[in-house]
């Protein structure tokens, strides 16, 4: 038995399922091995909280139709939730928190018994409470329970046809500002509009720029760094500027995921 076939089988008992499906590879595949298995009775659900970026949407609505399976949009606001805004290191708990709060009213309208998302054994060697939050809401993780890693799930996903299986890994816009810096409404705008500039004008996939006070800090690989050149970096400087970034400089070490979880004054 394949991977993929243990993975389409561990829904063979389920009756009706609901996907937590973001704009990621990872649940991506849940939502696919799902509707293999279950037809109709699957059900993908991405949550459009205001700090998902549009590109991000795009993509989930984008992978259910490669898939055939229905979507159903979750419509709220996290800037709504102090415990989420004030930013401390408990900001992703409070957000999946309330995210499995609106999965389980929405589980209960469809009379859905299983909610999944798409943790997989990579993920768990992380500093994840997120990963707690669902965990106390029963949301269950099938790529765990069936040990997946990030590079199996990448190799299958690309071997279905899936169009996100090299995508990179993304998180929400408010990662891109240090515990104890307030999430608000406009640093999300400028962070969003900010990557997108990047990505235009350097043609690089993976990009994060970090809100620091106002002041941009650009994370990419570090072989995509040389990218960077006077006139490349004096384009991206200006069109920065004009949504509000007090500065613009390009951090030398390179990308790496939460490198500024440690707490802001």
């Amino acid at each position: 038995m394949t991977k993929l076939d243990e993975l389409k089988n561990w829904f063979a008992d389920k009756n009706k399922v609901i996907i937590a499906l973001s704009g990621g590879v990872d649940s991506a595949l849940v939502a696919y091995a799902a509707y293999q298995k279950l037809g109709n009775l699957a059900i993908a659900v991405t949550a459009d909280y205001k700090t998902l970026s549009e590109e991000e949407l795009q993509t989930a609505k984008q992978v259910c139709s490669e898939i055939g399976i229905q979507q159903l949009l979750l419509d709220y606001n996290e800037l709504e939730n102090n415990e989420f805004t004030k930013n401390d290191s408990t900001r992703c708990f409070h957000c999946r928190l309330e995210l499995g709060d609106h999965l389980l009213k929405l589980a209960k309208q469809q009379q859905v018994e299983v909610i999944v998302d798409g943790t997989n054994l990579d993920d768990l060697g992380d500093y994840r409470p997120g990963i707690e939050a669902l965990r106390q809401n029963g949301i269950r993780s099938p790529l765990v329970e069936t040990n997946f890693s990030k590079s199996e799930i990448r190799e299958i996903a690309k071997s279905v046809g899936l169009s996100v299986h090299d995508k990179p890994s993304n998180s929400c816009l408010a990662s891109r500002i240090p515990w104890g810096q307030r999430v608000t409404a406009e640093k999300l705008t400028r962070i969003e509009l900010g990557e997108t500039v990047v990505k235009q004008l350097t043609k690089i996939k993976q990009v994060r720029v970090r809100d620091l006070n106002g002041s941009a800090k650009i994370e990419v690989e570090k072989n995509d760094i040389s990218a960077f050149n006077d006139i490349v970096l004096n384009k991206i400087t200006e069109k920065l500027k004009l949504i509000g970034f007090s500065s613009v400089e390009v951090d030398q070490e390179g990308y790496k995921p939460g490198k500024i979880n440690v707490i802001a004054d």
